[in-house]
């Protein structure tokens, strides 16, 4: 079994903050490992270490000389205009049938191999960026977030890859249910130290967990004696007869040492409005018809949403979630048909036109005082903003000075102060670490109210999900079955090769061949129609581009009407790039 590599005596510092305190650790081939830590525990700074991006203070990293890094870009290494082949051809320097034989593993076919890459929406970059990979033959993946806004196909795809790739791989990720999937061993960093555990996160967690328990009750015995030979030397050494005892006993208690329990990092402890219980129908919608007024997502909706569910509305990513739940929160117009809500229906709403509406001028404490139910204690307020990562003087920040990521904890942090009785969450953990994550989950749990939400983390969903319903293919339906039955079936579509043609979303993408039964096109007809595909593959890039510019504008905007603008562009240049992606299907 050989050695990758492998860190020694590894210290590093910013500042103030330890990130590696004489840690170690060592890597084999062909080991799985979950690499876990709270947020800022450095664990991307140790992968940057590791990659020869970054040098530590002092210790060192041991490399095999045949170690050859496979790292997963979070960047678009993608150029204007070109297709996922031509991609991999330039990235790998291998001939075509290479790269579409590997690109296969990863059901990039058709037009998803041959058309504009930057067109593709994220997941399906994700796999062309993983394809690009294997090009290279790695003997180690390093893998930072891979799940990050992946919908749960792409999840399972990825897992599948792991699943049956031979080498080694290095996977930084909070998602429990994805390290579990694809992870033998569990490699930790807390306060500065490497931990290497040879087994799965879950008994990793069990193990952290009783070696804590062990080192308390240790500490209570040894306390527990050091008390008894204090009391003994107290009272015996000033006897003429006792003295040389009591001094014996004093260097037995200089000998007992207590174990070092590192003191509990900050944790959420989140509190779900407290509201009255409602029986009946929450929400009916009837004959619904959502979209845009020139682009139907999904038409005859028929679905109805009880009191007291937690309902998980899933499906690919573009299939139109975000789409449903704005028009059932009044955000978007419905195409036709109606949403009903039941009688005295608080509804509050976790989704980004939401978070950028906020009061600039209030400080975060002033607004979640608002918020707040009558009666709520500063104590209380404060838990659920330190919970929500907004810690002593930060709470005193006016919203203006936030960024869009700070809005989004602080909108929250407001709704969980309230008295909704329903609540609408799109993508809730986007922002937050996995141990809030973990206590909105357990919040939720004892809520009384109603939950509609989209959520990719399948350890969230599952806990907390009581009813499924699917969109998909221009439909939305209750999915008959809970969320594990439908993981199921997504697996088994993939393990059978069956991907959804219309998997990149809106209502089904199969193109009406008014073209298939007709006659061959004139050489004329055919470089019409190829110097239209590539103005549109132009105007492709161009919009994603702009998309993706207005999105980082928006994370870093403090300014409230500045920060709407933002987002009604990012709203208008969405709606462009569908039409414009509808088109270009159409013709190819």
């Amino acid at each position: 079994m050989a050695v990758l590599f492998q860190i020694r005596n590894a210290h590093l510092s910013y500042g103030d903050q330890v990130l590696l305190d004489d840690a170690e650790a060592t890597i084999t081939d062909q080991a799985k490992v979950g690499f876990v830590g709270r947020n800022g525990a450095g664990k991307s700074t140790l992968l940057r270490v590791l990659m020869g991006e970054e040098e530590l203070d002092a210790g060192e990293v041991i490399r095999h000389p045949n170690l050859r890094i496979g790292y997963l870009r979070q960047h678009d290494p993608f150029q204007p205009d070109e297709s996922a082949l031509d991609f991999l051809m330039r990235d790998s320097e291998q001939p075509d049938w290479k790269c579409g034989e590997i690109a296969g593993q990863f059901e990039i076919k058709g037009e998803y191999l041959h058309g504009p890459v930057k067109s593709l929406s994220g997941g399906w970059q994700t796999r062309v960026k993983l394809a690009a990979l294997l090009l290279h033959e790695p003997n180690l993946l390093i893998l930072d977030e891979p799940t990050n806004f992946l919908d749960l196909r792409t999840q399972i795809l990825l897992e599948h890859f792991l699943i049956s790739f031979r080498q080694a791989c290095l996977i930084v990720s909070h998602d429990r249910t994805f390290l579990k999937s694809t992870c033998d061993h569990t490699l930790d960093l807390t306060r500065g130290t490497l931990t290497m555990y040879p087994g799965k996160i879950a008994k990793f967690l069990e193990y952290q967990a009783e070696r804590r328990e062990q080192a308390i009750r240790e500490n209570a015995s040894t306390a527990t004696k050091q008390r008894q030979l204090e009391k003994f030397i107290a009272k015996n050494k000033a006897g003429a007869n006792t003295a040389s005892q009591a001094r014996s006993k004093q260097k037995q208690l200089e000998r007992l040492k207590l174990n070092e329990i590192a003191a509990d990092e900050k944790t959420a402890h989140i509190r779900a409005p407290l509201v009255t219980p409602k029986q009946g129908a929450a929400v009916r919608c009837e004959d619904l018809a959502i979209g845009y007024p020139d682009h139907r997502v999904s038409e005859n909706i028929n679905l109805e949403i009880e009191h007291q569910q937690r309902a998980a509305i899933v499906g690919d990513n573009g299939q139109g979630k975000t789409t449903l739940l704005r028009t059932l929160v009044g955000s978007l117009d419905p195409l036709g048909g109606r949403a009903r809500w039941g009688h005295n229906c608080s509804i509050g709403t976790y989704a980004q036109h939401v978070y950028t509406t906020l009061p600039p001028e209030d400080t975060v404490l002033e607004y979640l005082e608002q918020q707040a139910l009558h009666g709520t204690t500063d104590q209380q307020i404060l838990a659920v903003a330190g919970s929500l990562l907004f810690h002593d003087d930060h709470v005193n920040k006016k919203i203006k000075v936030l960024s869009g990521g700070e809005r989004a904890r602080l909108c929250m942090a407001g709704l969980l102060l309230g008295d909704y009785n329903i609540l609408v969450l799109d993508e809730p953990g986007n922002h937050l670490d996995v141990e809030t994550v973990e206590a909105l989950a357990e919040a939720l749990l004892v809520y009384k109210g109603t939950v509609i939400f989209t959520a990719h983390d399948r350890h969230f969903v599952n806990r907390i999900a009581t009813s499924i319903i699917e969109v998909r293919d221009g439909t939305v339906k209750n999915y008959v079955g809970d969320y594990d039955s439908y993981v199921y079936r997504i697996n088994k579509e993939i393990e059978a090769g069956d991907r959804e043609s219309n998997s990149r979303g809106g209502a089904s993408r199969t193109p009406d061949n008014k073209l298939g039964n007709s006659k061959p096109l004139s050489q004329n007809k055919q470089r019409e129609f190829k110097k239209k595909i590539k103005s549109i593959e132009r105007k492709i890039a161009k919009l994603d581009e702009e998309r993706k510019s207005l999105n980082e504008a928006m994370l870093s905007v403090t300014d409230p009407e500045e920060a709407m603008q933002i987002h009604e562009k990012i709203e208008s240049v969405t709606k462009e790039l569908t039409d414009a992606e509808e088109e270009w299907l159409e013709l190819n």
